[in-house]
């Protein structure tokens, strides 16, 4: 048996600011193998997105193959914490940490959910790389479940979903992302000789104008309604008597499924063009939802069974990994409180990961029952 705390509590005291590689994956391995999990650890990438550390662990069984994603990497810790961000102290009722909630104490609670449940074929597809760029992390976790004839039939992704308590919200989905730079090029000169000049700033207001006058979508059953924000305006003038020469914003959209992030890039730099600019985007992540059915359904029943609530089926929040999961089978994520998670003393509540521990184990016994 693994002692979910004690687990959670050695990964924490692992530095693995992303992106991981090393200790911390030695901690999770070292509790593995015993359970007769066979470990793939492998690196990818180089600079300036990688190298990343990555693992799959994978034990037979009989009945549909049950995976459970994670990182083990985790934002910097910040300044400011009572103790050590890499402590992994107990005080009071809380187990302190960088990762405590995202998502090292998830991963701790499906081990030791493992070790508890048998039936089904478990993989666990865990990266190094989910808080950082993630070019080098999932996608290539999932090229090498590819190449090693590995499917599974379905995925539990153990993000910190819980919102006002633990076990309230499963994610079944998200919104995709997209960042887009708008650059407007002028000519510069002196604001009391305007016609000898070319004011890029008057242009790119129109662009950002139109762009705010844009409704993208009113949401549906499953999404809110998609948005688009500015998030920097620049020109880099030093002077207040210069036209500049060029001028830029920023722009990050949260979609829905009735769009796709390289629509949407073609949209704005319809936009764009049409007042003398240029825009180019980069996709973060596609929106994708996983419908309601056998999987939600048997997260759900697990947690009706330890905590008497039913949670809510939801789409908001960020993006995550399972947004690239959702390709290979039905994905949803559960996991832990996320009112701590990237803030300054992170911690778990010792009873919610015992709690979490207990919902896992029960979906695996689930699982294989099917």
């Amino acid at each position: 048996m693994i002692d979910p705390v004690a687990l959670a509590a050695a990964l924490l005291r692992a530095d693995s600011v992303t992106p991981a590689r090393g200790a911390v994956f030695d901690v999770l391995e070292a509790a593995l193998t015993p359970l007769g999990f066979a470990i793939d650890r492998f690196v990818a990438g180089e600079a300036p997105d990688g190298p990343v550390e990555n693992m799959l662990a994978t034990r037979p069984g009989t009945g549909p193959h049950l995976a459970f994603a994670g990182h083990l990497d985790v934002v910097p810790p910040g300044e400011g914490w009572q103790g050590s961000p890499w402590s992994g102290e107990i005080r009071g009722e809380l187990l302190y940490g960088r990762g405590a909630v995202d998502m090292k104490g998830a991963i701790a609670a499906f081990a030791a959910a493992a070790a508890q449940a048998a039936g089904p074929p478990l993989t666990l597809i865990i990266t190094g790389d989910e808080e950082g760029p993630a070019t080098f992390g999932t996608l290539a976790l999932i090229d090498r479940m590819a190449a090693r004839g590995i499917a599974p039939d379905l995925c539990i992704v153990g993000e910190p979903t819980s919102a006002a308590r633990f076990g309230d919200t499963i994610k079944i989905g998200r919104r995709g992302s997209v960042n887009i730079h708008i650059d407007v090029a002028g000519k510069q000169g002196h604001v009391a000789y305007p016609h000898l000049a070319d004011n890029p700033i008057t242009r790119l207001v129109a662009i950002l104008a139109d762009v705010d006058a844009l409704v993208l979508d009113h949401g549906n059953v499953w999404f809110q309604p998609s948005n688009i924000e500015v998030t920097d305006l620049t020109c880099g003038n030093p002077a207040h008597n210069v036209i500049p020469a060029h001028a830029g914003a920023r722009l990050s959209i949260r979609f829905n499924d009735e769009h796709s992030g390289a629509a949407l890039i073609d949209r704005i730099a319809e936009i764009a063009t049409r007042h003398g600019g240029t825009a180019q985007g980069r996709v973060s992540g596609e929106a994708f939802l996983t419908q309601p059915g056998p999987l939600s359904a048997t997260v759900s029943a697990a947690i009706v069974a330890r905590l008497g609530i039913v949670p809510e089926l939801s789409t908001t929040g960020g993006t995550s990994d399972a947004r690239f999961l959702s390709r290979l089978c039905p994905t949803v994520e559960f996991g832990l409180l996320n009112a701590t998670m990237h803030k300054v003393d992170e911690a778990v509540a010792i009873a919610d990961l015992l709690a979490l521990t207990d919902i896992y184990a029960d979906v695996i016994r689930r699982v294989g029952d099917a």
